[in-house]
């Protein structure tokens, strides 16, 4: 039974359109079964009735023509009650109802088996006989397994306006179907109208040969010619956009830059080459290698950057293959489409036409993403089911607030998102008065807003929003653009520039956060179960020459400075990891005094994103300097769910009851013992989190620099009594969905509903 099942599956995936699928899955499970009739029925877009769509064994005459009402017959009852029916003799069924047009009076064994999507019934699966009998258990179980397996290919047919069709097409009419949304996942907020451009990539690396080099000198010289060309192209990609990046954000395009570098892709090729690969084949290995590694990595931004390295390489082999990417006309409201949209892309778009980005693949930190925040693009990632081949050309809407695409949207839905540009357009001119201004309550409780950074790239657009501080430095990017552990020479001019620029404010550098799935390419670690492996200060602590470097990195790089240098340390779960780890930095510090460096103690907090922590915060608070709440990978752990996992991405609630109960236990825990208390992670930066955030008493909120000068308007225009009012009413309820719509209806009620985005249908 199971490879006939795997056959059906793959027969569907392969199907040229969806009638054909539907086709095929009759066909198949009639003759799998043995049985003489199999039948599919599917809810209509308007969800109140079932269309005939696909039949062997009875009148196919009546194929998209014949529909049933809600409560008509036994396919719907399959469907009301969302479980299978299995009947000797149908006839005797007091929901039975007899179809002339059809032809199904000899048929007296009925089975039907409901298609059920995301816990939503959209069709039926039936199938019938003469004899009366009671169709087996083995056949009732194939049948819901397959049709289990075929609930995505009809999800996905609803998606792309396929069922829609097949409804038009019984009513005769002729809709275009206007307003088809599609869900991704929000990019770079704001809202977009244009029409589609979607850019294929020019080459497969998949579709690259393995073969020799037949002269690796030739070989060697035509692979120079191709990276220095793309070297070339991407110096004029960061010339063209130097006036409208900010200088860090050209830093992307340096990164890409060093990977080309002798010592990394280049070189890797080279050696390929070396031993007698053809280019070709040497860029595919090494492209593969690199990608894969990216791709093993659990911090979603890191595991992002395979999709740059498999950019470059493309780049690369386009050259290898001499194609140029075609000439590609950009009206002036260019909605960029792609299969997976690359920094690259972008470059060859006036910058001025580029109005919105769609990318079916990726997420919110793809560097795509982060260079459309930066541009102020809006963006949609992933939006999966999206049916890119026909859109060339299209009218859409995108919304990057939401992370919905709109096609073939109808005038009135235009008009409505056309009035919400023009609001958001008049609240970010009033924002940027904020910049300079202190972020107080109207009653004069002070909160600190700082930044989470990853890149050099996000410290001039932190800075122009109005940043007090950095409340989260990720330190393994630069330790994943090196080919081995960078030096404490290296760590330390990084480090140093961005104390420098945010020089005099506090700037909190976390250790090293590798492990698990966020490997090194030079640190392999593989584990069964990389979440509850050994990562962040578990590693660190088994090799403390690497914490010893990079905590002298860090002290050193502090040197003549007012700024406050703050050591955070991650995935803490025991008091011992505590104590060892301040053991080492203080070693650290004396080392750097001894080497004649003036410079102040550090400050040392620890992460609180591990249930342990929360249970034993106060004995935290009372030994180290400060607190900082990883609030996303808090979220996780305590609801035990990957937030990176698409299938189980709703149940990710940073508002769940107990994510916000453990919350106000590690501020109450931390003003117990007066810690300075902070958090990083999405919540800080979302308007809800902030308000509920400031009524617990945290003293920080660090966020992504786009969403801080909205937080920093929400705290000015309201009372911290108010706040604390609506977190007592919050504590008492025990859904996610109950705390976000009162918290809406709260921020609404208060006057702030502007940053409720409240245009949701």
């Amino acid at each position: 039974m199971l490879t006939t099942l795997r056959r059906i599956v793959q027969d569907v995936a392969a199907a040229s359109s969806f009638q054909e699928a539907l086709r095929i899955i009759v066909h198949d499970v009639r003759e799998a079964l043995g049985t003489e009739v199999c039948s599919i029925y599917l809810l209509s877009p308007e969800r109140d009735r079932y269309l005939f769509v696909a039949t062997e064994g009875l009148n196919q005459d009546a194929v998209g023509k014949l529909s049933l009402s809600l409560d008509q017959g036994l396919t719907t009852l399959v469907a009301e009650r969302a479980e299978p029916i299995n009947l000797e003799n149908a006839s005797h069924h007091p929901r039975f109802h007899y179809i002339p047009e059809i032809g199904e009076e000899p048929f007296n064994a009925f089975l039907g088996v409901p298609v059920i999507h995301h816990r939503r019934v959209i069709g039926v699966l039936v199938v019938q006989q003469r004899q009366e009998r009671r169709f087996d258990e083995s056949e009732e179980a194939f049948l819901v397994t397959l049709s289990a397996q075929l609930a995505t290919v009809m999800a996905h047919a609803e998606a792309t306006g396929e069922i829609q069709r097949l409804f038009d097409a019984q009513t005769g009419k002729v809709s275009e179907a206007s307003d088809v949304m599609f869900r991704g996942v929000a990019g770079a907020p704001g809202i977009a109208i244009g029409s589609a451009v979607v850019m294929q990539p020019p080459a497969s690396l998949e579709g690259v040969p393995e073969r020799e080099a037949e002269d690796v000198t030739t070989e060697l010289m035509i692979l120079d010619r191709a990276i220095n060309a793309v070297r070339s192209d991407i110096r004029r990609i960061s010339e063209e956009f130097a006036q409208s990046l900010p200088r860090e954000e050209l830093a992307l395009f340096d990164a890409y830059l060093h990977m080309l570098d002798d010592n990394a892709l280049a070189g890797d090729m080279r050696d390929r080459v070396r031993r007698g690969i053809w280019a070709q084949g040497a860029l595919k290995q090494v492209i593969r290698e690199h990608v894969r590694r990216f791709e093993a990595m659990e911090d979603p931004y890191l595991r992002e950057r395979g999709a740059d390295v498999k950019d470059l390489g493309l780049r690369v082999l386009a050259y290898l293959q001499d194609i140029r990417a075609r000439k590609t006309q950009f009206p002036p409201d260019t909605v960029l489409v792609g299969h997976e949209v690359t920094p690259s892309m972008l470059a060859n778009i006036p910058p001025e036409h580029l109005k919105g980005i769609v990318s079916v693949r990726g997420s919110g930190s793809s560097h795509v993403a982060i260079l459309a925040r930066a541009l102020d693009i809006p963006a949609v990632m992933g939006a999966v089911d999206l049916p890119i081949a026909d859109l060339d050309g299209q009218p859409m809407i995108v919304d990057g607030f939401y992370g919905e695409v709109f096609l073939n949207p109808s005038t009135h839905l235009e008009q409505s998102y056309e009035d919400l540009i023009s609001q958001e357009r008049a609240f970010a001119v009033e924002l940027e008065d904020l910049k300079e201004l202190p972020s107080i309550t109207r009653d004069g409780w002070r909160v600190e807003l700082w930044v989470n950074i990853g890149l050099t790239g996000d410290i001039s657009r932190s800075l122009d929003r109005g940043a007090e501080g950095i409340g989260l430095f990720r330190t393994e990017v630069p330790f994943m653009t090196k080919e081995s552990f960078p030096t404490e020479e290296e760590q330390r001019v990084i480090y140093r520039e961005h104390m420098e620029a945010f020089e005099p404010r506090p700037v909190t550098m976390r250790s090293l956060d590798i492990g698990g799935d966020k490997a090194l390419s030079y640190f392999p670690i593989s584990e069964e179960n990389p979440f509850l492996g050994w990562r962040g200060i578990r590693v660190t602590l088994d090799h403390p020459e690497i914490f010893m470097v990079q905590a002298r990195a860090m002290i050193k790089a502090n040197a003549g400075l007012r700024g406050e240098l703050r050591i955070m340390l991650p995935m803490i779960s025991s008091m011992s990891e505590v104590e060892e780890a301040k053991a080492l930095i203080h070693r650290a510090y004396i080392e750097v005094l001894e080497e004649g460096v003036q410079v102040k103690q550090p400050l040392v907090g620890v992460m609180v994103e591990v249930p342990a922590a929360v249970y034993q915060a106060r004995e935290l608070a009372r030994r180290v300097d400060f607190l900082a709440v990883g609030s996303n990978d808090l979220t996780q752990y305590m609801l035990a769910v990957d937030r990176n996992n698409p299938r189980v991405a709703d149940l990710y609630q940073e508002t769940h009851p107990a994510v916000l109960g453990a919350l106000l236990e590690v501020a109450r825990a931390a003003h117990r013992e007066q810690t300075y208390v902070g958090i990083c992670g999405e919540l800080a930066g979302s308007p809800v989190g902030a308000v509920l955030l400031l009524a617990m008493g945290y003293h920080v909120l660090s966020m992504n620099a786009t969403n801080l000068p909205k937080v920093k308007w929400v705290i000015r225009n309201i009372k911290r009594k108010d706040a604390r009012r609506m977190l007592a009413r919050v504590l008492r309820m025990t859904t996610a969905e109950e705390v976000q719509s009162y918290m809406r209806a709260q921020l609404v009620k208060a006057g702030l509903g502007r940053v409720v985005p409240s245009h949701h249908h």
